[in-house]
C-alpha cells in the first residue's frame, strides 16, 4: 500500500470509476486510436487536479479508471470534468466514426460507477477496530 505524505495529514485514497458510453454503443474499437487519445486526455486532465492516474483500461464500450486523489479532491467536479473534456475532443476528433453511433451532443451516459478501494478487507478492519476497542479497555 501506498501513502501519500503531506504537512499535516497521511492518506491513501484510491477510486474505481467505470463510464459507460451512451446507449452502450461499441465507441472504443482499437485500431482507430480513440482509446489512446482518451488515455492520454484523461492523464493530462487528472493532472490539472492534483491525481494520479493509477490505471485505464476501455472495454468495448465503457472505460474504467483507477485513481489515487487527495482527501481535498471534489470528485463529481474532477468526474463531470473528465466526461465533458473527453465527450467533447473525442466527438470533435471522431466525428465520422461518432455520426452513426452518438448523436446530439453527448458521448458519456449521464450515469456512472464510484467505488472506494483499499488493501485492507472489511472483516480486517473490524478485527483491528475491536482489537483497539480491547486495548483501550485493558488500560482502564
Amino acid at each position: 500500500m501506498k501513502y501519500r505524505k503531506e504537512a499535516h495529514r497521511v492518506y491513501s485514497l484510491n477510486y474505481h470509476l467505470i463510464f459507460v458510453v451512451k446507449y452502450r454503443q461499441k465507441a472504443f474499437l482499437e485500431d482507430i486510436g480513440i482509446i489512446e487519445d482518451f488515455k492520454d486526455k484523461v492523464k493530462e486532465l487528472s493532472q490539472t487536479f492534483d491525481v494520479e492516474v493509477l490505471e485505464i483500461e476501455c472495454g468495448i464500450e465503457h472505460a474504467h479508471l483507477f485513481i489515487s486523489a487527495k482527501p481535498n479532491l471534489d470528485i463529481p467536479k474532477y468526474i463531470n470534468s473528465i466526461k465533458g473534456h473527453t465527450s467533447r475532443f473525442l466527438r470533435k476528433k471522431y466525428a465520422k466514426f461518432l455520426r452513426d453511433k452518438l448523436w446530439g451532443d453527448h458521448f458519456w451516459s449521464p450515469n456512472y460507477f464510484i467505488a472506494t478501494t483499499g488493501n485492507v478487507s472489511i472483516d480486517r478492519l473490524n478485527q483491528y477496530i475491536e482489537a483497539q476497542r480491547g486495548k483501550l479497555e485493558r488500560e482502564d
